[in-house]
């Protein structure tokens, strides 16, 4: 059975999204939005790979729940970084590079979470299929927002 190779996978995917929600925050701190629904997000992911552990352990599958995000000298880094940008033009458009990688990250993992419901349901496994159902709905939301966020700035950026 490889569902266990499908949750390894779908766990590096959810600790990439909420590492690059993160950042993403970080990096755009001077847009409230966007920094403060960066971090509720990334929260989610964070508890979807916690999740992810807990059940992988019945598939043989030993996966860390509180993977390393990142480190406090980092954070440090990207604040200060967050400062200079948010005052110059090219911020713009780093937000919106940073929106599309969310966006296609999200749209990764809303691809596992489809396989993992897939399986789950295949082998019956009733407490995996509602995480994936339960967690999928809010990786569709993560990726709605991005997509929304992506729209309302591009034509600023853009145009400006």
């Amino acid at each position: 059975m490889k569902l266990g190779l499908a949750l390894r996978e779908l766990h590096r995917s959810e600790t990439e999204l909420a590492q690059r929600l993160l950042h993403a925050g970080e990096r755009h701190e001077a847009d409230q939005d966007v920094y403060h629904l960066s971090r509720t997000l990334a929260a989610w992911s964070t508890e979807h790979v916690r999740a992810i552990a807990e059940q992988a352990r019945r598939y043989d599958e030993d996966l860390d729940p509180e993977p390393r995000l990142e480190t406090r000298l980092v954070e440090r880094l990207r604040e200060r970084a967050a400062e200079v940008l948010g005052r110059e033009p090219e911020a713009g458009m780093l937000l919106l590079l940073d929106l599309r990688e969310i966006y296609l990250a999200a749209a990764g993992v809303s691809v596992d979470w489809e396989l993992i419901a897939q399986g789950a349901q295949g082998v019956q496994d009733l407490p995996l299929i509602e995480l994936a159902q339960r967690a999928h709905t809010e990786n569709l939301r993560q990726m709605r927002w991005a997509n929304a966020k992506l729209k309302e700035s591009a034509t600023q950026v853009l145009l400006t």
